[in-house]
């Protein structure tokens, strides 16, 4: 397997007495969309600043490309694109003179690159007008082009889509594929749109009250059946569950049991129940969502 653009080993933080990131451990990959998931006050956003750089961990290691955030700051760095919770933009110069600004300031950038992620991100037809015309999706725009002009290995984007509408959301989900898998990046991207990254990303970690619960590939989620049974007996129903065939559930309603189960299992857990006296009023199931997930691992925490 590659070496891995971002790695964080046991990044811990500590503020005004409290644990706000414990133990931290992630992996991110060449052209691979990683998604970033929490809800208010579950350490998300201390991550993505001590990943940028913004903040300093207490403990634990954070290595870009090979090259050790506290050690090797500037080659570290030298990787990296970012726009944390909204582009730097200069309102009263055109997009083509805000690009001309942060080129100005990196030589690896030529005006042939600034024309390439002009197309890439599609101003092209307005990169020429002042900012303060822009609607907020081209300002994401704008922003991206900024992020990804020196062709950074490592993409990290806080809440990208935030204020969009729906097609806006889906040209940045176009965009982000193009960049990960045409242009090599490897995007780090948090956002509370828990469907948007089902769709958009390829791997998922989960973070609660500063931990991070699950890392996921996006494509194993909806291998299992959410199923539900109204029954007259819940208890013994999670106990069966749970000695027989090691499966979690939990009573959501008076009569009713859920749990997330493989389908070809369904048929022999109804005649279980059955044989052991259970009556069976309703049995009802659908595919797990990135949403079952969260709220099954964060305890329904509120997800902004």
């Amino acid at each position: 397997m590659d070496q891995p653009v971002l790695k964080l080993t046991s990044i811990s933080k500590r503020l005004k007495g409290k644990d706000i990131v414990s133990d931290v451990n992630l992996s991110v990959y060449p052209s691979e969309i990683f998604g970033f998931l929490g809800a208010n006050g579950a350490g998300k956003t201390t991550t993505i600043r001590i990943i940028a750089g913004l903040v300093k961990p207490d403990r634990g290691q954070v290595t870009i490309c090979g090259f050790p955030l506290d050690r090797d700051f500037n080659r570290a760095m030298s990787n990296v694109g970012c726009i944390i919770e909204s582009p730097d933009l200069y309102r009263f110069l055109t997009g083509m003179e805000n690009l001309q600004q942060l080129a100005a300031m990196d030589s690896r950038v030529t005006r042939r690159r600034i024309d390439e992620v002009v197309e890439m991100v599609g101003l092209q037809h307005r990169i020429n007008d002042r900012v303060d015309t822009y609607s907020l999706g081209m300002k994401q725009r704008l922003g991206i082009a900024q992020a990804i002009m020196s062709r950074p290995k490592l993409l990290i984007l806080d809440e990208p889509t935030n204020g969009l509408d729906p097609a806006g959301i889906a040209e940045f989900r176009q965009l982000i594929r193009r960049l990960a898998y045409e242009e090599g990046m490897a995007v780090f991207v948090s956002s509370h749109i828990l469907a948007e990254v089902q769709q958009m990303c390829d791997t998922v970690a989960i973070i609660s009250r500063g931990r991070v619960m699950a890392t996921i590939k996006v494509q194993e989620i909806g291998s299992d059946l959410i199923v539900e049974w109204q029954l007259d007996k819940p208890a013994l129903a999670i106990a069966l569950l749970r000695d027989r065939w090691d499966i979690t559930a939990e009573q959501t309603k008076k009569n009713t049991v859920r749990a997330a189960v493989e389908q070809v299992m369904v048929e022999d857990i109804n005649e279980v129940f059955i044989s052991e006296g259970i009556r069976l009023a309703y049995c009802g199931s659908h595919g797990s969502t990135l949403e079952d997930l969260f709220l099954n691992l964060t305890e329904g925490d509120e997800i902004v």
